[in-house]
């Protein structure tokens, strides 16, 4: 999301009232913690916990269609409030409206949604219809590449049509993630964690942890968001054994239309591969560039763990049973770096990405032999800057706060103070993946809060957020399971 770019406020204040018809609160009741019976046998052997930590659990069951009926069901209120923010956040981004993006869903993308995942998606909109949320398919699958969209298909499309009024945009990256095993862990086993980086007006709302268990593949849990299929920010583990993450790659450019959407390959890998070589091959049939990142990928059936740096015209993969790999959006496969993301310069060691590589690059001497679920925690909430050289929080540090960062961050069009940053965090490790567990910490996992009536009071360029915009506190790490 930009912000250099400000609609007029007559424009906004009407894009906020239709924003807001999608949602009926009177027809939202909160679900409870044990499985509905009564009100649609679709809903069977599904429910919804009530938020723990700032989380939320659902619980989904059965083939594709229940699935997704479920999933709009219980999670209507939240999918509401997003698909009202998406409405006014992403046309100020864009310089595009609503309707771009619902005709590109509808035409581009829903031909390459294979039938599970359209069922699913179908299902959806079935589910939040039933709680009273005006929404259909193009709306979901907007909502589903709300990552790709904007930030890929959107340059690309620009590109293709250079006389057409535009915003300037890059691809973001986001997020600060490591991998390790072997003589790099305290048992030798494998630690994964993760802490995603985005605009707190969506990230506030990422908040989902979802408990899948589809007729068809595997179990598997997962951080979320409302609406959407997979993962998104991408950390989830399967019954297989795998343990998977990623960070965005910074500045890339790259798009195939007639790809499948990355949301659509990313939830099929996490739900059928059983190895890394399965999980690869998945992510690569019909790569549409969408979404371009560094997967970290761990097997606890082997003590593997594995990189893919996946590009459009370009990937990598770095493989080992003893080591610690680390993502913070940079590239590191000259050949993806030349072709596709040639603004992204890798020796400048003041930029976010290569700053927090840095610091990655220390912590992995400091920990080795060490690093255990508390130690991944403590690393993805570190507040060293490698550029001042001391503890603070910063647009530098592995815990992300931009909104203190007086120069933005220009490589991802995040202007001077801009609201984003660590929005939340997740760990865990070989045996609890075993159990489909991990921990997570919702909002910033060094417990600090972000106070928006004082940031917008301060920071008044940022006022077209102010009815969505919300306090998101620290709060503490908290294990979530899998249903078994």
């Amino acid at each position: 999301m930009k912000t250099s770019v400000l609609l007029p406020t007559l424009l906004l204040t009407a894009l906020l009232a239709s924003a807001v018809s999608l949602l009926r609160p009177d027809r939202m009741a909160e679900g409870s913690g044990t499985p509905a019976t009564a009100a649609d046998a679709r809903l069977a052997g599904s429910y919804r916990r009530p938020g723990e930590n700032g989380w939320i659990y659902v619980h989904l069951q059965g083939p594709p269609a229940r699935l997704g009926f479920q999933h709009g069901y219980w999670l209507a209120p939240e999918i509401g409030k997003m698909l009202g923010i998406f409405h006014v956040s992403i046309p100020h981004a864009t310089q595009k409206p609503w309707q771009f993006f619902r005709d590109a869903a509808h035409t581009m993308l829903l031909p390459h949604i294979e039938p599970e995942y359209r069922q699913e998606l179908e299902g959806i909109v079935a589910g939040v219809r039933a709680r009273g949320v005006n929404a259909d398919l193009d709306d979901i699958i907007v909502m589903n590449a709300f990552e790709e969209m904007p930030d890929y298909y959107v340059p690309w499309y620009n590109r293709q049509h250079p006389g057409a009024t535009a915003a300037a945009l890059h691809a973001p990256g986001n997020c600060s993630a490591f991998i390790a095993t072997g003589s790099y862990t305290k048992d030798g086993k494998i630690v994964i964690g993760h802490n995603n980086w985005t605009n707190y007006l969506n990230g506030e709302n990422w908040n989902i942890i979802f408990d899948l268990a589809p007729t068809r593949g595997q179990h598997l849990i997962m951080d979320g968001f409302p609406g959407v299929i997979t993962s998104d920010d991408d950390f989830g583990i399967n019954q297989s054994g795998l343990m998977v993450t990623e960070t965005t790659i910074s500045q890339f450019n790259g798009w195939d239309p007639n790809g499948i959407p990355e949301f659509v390959r990313s939830r099929k890998a996490l739900q059928y591969a059983t190895s890394i070589d399965d999980y690869v091959a998945i992510m690569l049939k019909g790569n549409n560039g969408g979404y371009a990142n560094d997967w970290l990928i761990g097997d606890r059936k082997t003590n593997e763990v594995a990189r893919l740096e996946l590009g459009l015209k370009h990937h990598r993969v770095w493989r080992t049973k003893d080591g610690m790999l680390v993502g913070s959006n940079f590239a590191s496969d000259p050949a993806l770096m030349r072709d596709e993301a040639p603004e992204f310069n890798p020796r400048d060691l003041t930029t976010s990405p290569n700053a927090r590589h840095v610091r990655w690059e220390q912590l992995k001497k400091q920990y080795r032999g060490k690093i255990d679920v508390a130690v991944g925690e403590a690393m993805e909430a570190d507040h060293f800057d490698t550029v001042t050289r001391s503890i603070h929080p910063s647009e530098h540090t592995l815990c992300g706060h931009a909104d203190l960062a007086a120069q933005g961050i220009p490589q991802w069009d995040w202007a001077p103070y801009y609201p984003g940053g660590t929005v939340q965090a997740k760990v865990t490790d070989s045996n609890m993946a075993a159990h489909l567990s991990f921990m997570a910490s919702m909002g910033h996992p060094c417990q600090t809060n972000f106070d928006d009536a004082a940031f917008l009071k301060q920071h008044p360029e940022y006022g077209w957020q102010k009815p969505y915009l919300e306090h998101m506190p620290g709060r503490p790490w908290t294990r979530f399971s899998a249903a078994r």
